[in-house]
């Protein structure tokens, strides 16, 4: 069937994407669709996600940990209150993607964020986890979709709240890398295995 799960060099079925690169291999098996719970783990997401828009998630992926050193870790109230002196710094930090839109969004997103009563972002953005039991597993690529209306509305609601570089695609990306939706194919071999991360 053009477009589902496919054998690795293990031999086990996994979704195409997931055996395009090595990085890949592991941040499917291990990571994608996992759930991620935490204000901090989910904030980070976010802001990976808005970077990510426009490039390949593999840039991300293979900067992650320059992220994570940049931005102190993605720890909100570190993140908030960066500074003119911390924004040059990230602009010439040849270990993220420098943009200067999307770092200004990471760092207001995280000065919103930090106003927040501990548990809140976690509690805001798992609430639009759409009810499993009514959800078809994907069979081909195809059967993936971009935007759902749980993404939509989990767009607008950040936004409303002051959020920015989070739209209904970027939100629907979100849901599938920290485990609100399981979007691994039905033959996948990581599909169903949601434990905590």
């Amino acid at each position: 069937m053009s477009g589902g799960a496919v054998a690795g060099p293990d031999g086990r079925l996994r979704c195409p994407w997931g055996l395009s690169a090595e990085d890949y291999v592991r941040y499917h098996d291990e990571e994608w669709g996992r759930p991620v719970r935490g204000d901090d783990a989910l904030f980070e997401r976010l802001a990976l996600e808005a970077f990510q828009s426009g490039l390949s998630w593999i840039t991300i992926l293979r900067r992650r940990e320059g992220f994570r050193e940049a931005f102190a870790g993605f720890r909100i109230a570190s993140v908030a209150a960066f500074g003119d002196a911390d924004r040059e710094r990230l602009l010439a930090d040849a270990g993220i993607i420098r943009n200067r839109s999307k770092i200004e969004a990471t760092i207001a997103n995280a000065q919103v964020l930090a106003g927040w009563a501990e548990g809140e972002l976690d509690a805001l953005i798992w609430s639009y986890a759409p009810d499993p039991a009514v959800r078809q597993a994907p069979r081909t690529v195809a059967d993936v979709p971009a935007v759902t209306d749980e993404s939509t509305a989990l767009s607008k609601d950040l936004k409303k709240r002051g959020l920015r570089f989070i739209g209904p695609t970027t939100a629907y990306a979100l849901m599938q890398a920290c485990g609100l939706v399981d979007d691994h194919l039905a033959d996948c071999v990581a599909r169903g295995s949601r434990g905590t991360g």
